[in-house]
């Protein structure tokens, strides 16, 4: 019983880190985790299955003795140590100033073209 208060107190915390740190909604650690898909790295990814698959078996008293305490632990240590690493200001100045590159880009390109196609088809 202990372990499963335990694990379930943990994927709580886990589940509120992923909210405030990647702006992912959701009910629970399961839902934030599918939505978040590629947004975490692949060992953040494995290191949460562990932890999805000992909420599962704490939920059965016979199948919780299979739950590894510290693997679980050493499983959230990784996901919240990878969590607390990221900046939500900066994740979102990234977003902004990578697509202000991408059309800025796609102007210049779109800009050169026009230009091109004026002085071939001398318009220019």
């Amino acid at each position: 019983m202990i372990v499963q208060q335990m694990v379930e107190d943990r994927a709580d915390q886990l589940a509120g880190l992923i909210e405030e740190r990647l702006g992912i909604p959701g009910r629970g650690l399961e839902t934030k985790l599918r939505r978040a898909g590629r947004a975490l790295p692949r060992y953040i990814r494995r290191e949460a299955a562990k932890i999805e698959q000992a909420i599962q078996l704490s939920a059965n008293p016979k199948l919780m003795r299979q739950v590894d305490p510290t693997g679980i632990e050493k499983a959230f240590g990784k996901c919240e140590s990878w969590l607390k690493t990221i900046d939500p200001k900066e994740r979102r100045k990234d977003r902004i100033l990578g697509f202000l590159a991408v059309n800025a880009f796609n102007f210049l390109v779109i800009s050169g073209a026009f230009i091109t196609w004026a002085v071939w088809t001398g318009r220019l």
